[in-house]
């Protein structure tokens, strides 16, 4: 690479950097309002740079999506890595939620609709409000989000046993269809808090005013969307 092609791509990256750093911050305070104290402000956004470097070089207009929607996944994500880096969670949470969404699914498949949560907390033998603490744990323990389904399909391989570029293009692009068509079977609620969540930004307390309920029921609500979404893609998710 020529000096000037060098000083051309250092100015791109340095005016993306400019132009997305509030959007770098805002995940960052977005999801550290629901992790520990022991998460710092400054290695989340460290790890949302990195993130968003990562989106400028890997995106690709042609597809209809915006700049913006595919760098705040990958953003978010690279904050997950790095949370899940320095992981605290008990493995009760761990275990509780992958229970959770595979009692989920089992019911839905049985019923042939959506899974009421007193349903669900009958199948789990554990009392409605109990169930409700399992979604608080799993929202607050672990964030469980859309990036958590995304990543699953870097670790997918070939039926060969390799993973190559093709491949993992291809099987992004099957995943993100079926993850379009999973939350479009989600209850018509749960879809609107994911909306909310993602797409329009919105913490937990915002939803809770448009929605009318507390903050701690949209956590269990988006909780407990994430958990369908986990049952219905299992396929694609890996433990």
């Amino acid at each position: 690479m020529n000096k000037a092609a060098a000083y051309t791509r250092f100015d791109n990256k340095t005016s993306i950097v400019e132009q997305y750093a509030p959007l770098v911050k805002r995940i960052a305070h977005h999801l550290l309002a629901r992790l520990p104290a022991s998460v710092q402000l400054d290695d989340l956004l460290q790890a949302g740079m990195m993130g968003l470097l990562e989106a400028s070089s890997n995106f690709d207009g042609s597809k209809g999506a915006k700049f913006e929607t595919f760098a705040g996944i990958r953003i978010r994500g690279s904050m997950l890595d790095e949370i899940r880096r320095g992981d605290w969670v008990p493995r009760s949470v761990h275990r509780n939620q992958r229970r959770v969404a595979q009692v989920i699914d089992e019911l839905e498949q049985e019923l042939g609709r959506d899974a009421k949560d007193v349903e669900i907390a009958e199948r789990l033998d554990v009392p409605l409000e109990e169930y409700y603490t399992i979604l608080n744990d799993v929202s607050v323990g672990k964030v469980v989000g859309i990036e958590d389904l995304v990543v699953a399909v870097e670790g997918v391989s070939s039926d060969d046993g390799y993973t190559d570029d093709a491949f993992e293009s291809l099987a992004e692009v099957e995943f993100q269809s079926a993850l379009v068509t999973a939350i479009k079977l989600l209850p018509e609620r749960d879809a609107l808090v994911l909306s909310l969540y993602y797409d329009e930004a919105l913490n937990l307390k915002e939803i809770g005013a448009i929605l009318e309920v507390s903050e701690s029921r949209v956590s269990q609500i988006l909780s407990q969307a994430m958990l369908r979404l986990k049952g219905k893609l299992k396929h694609w998710t890996q433990e």
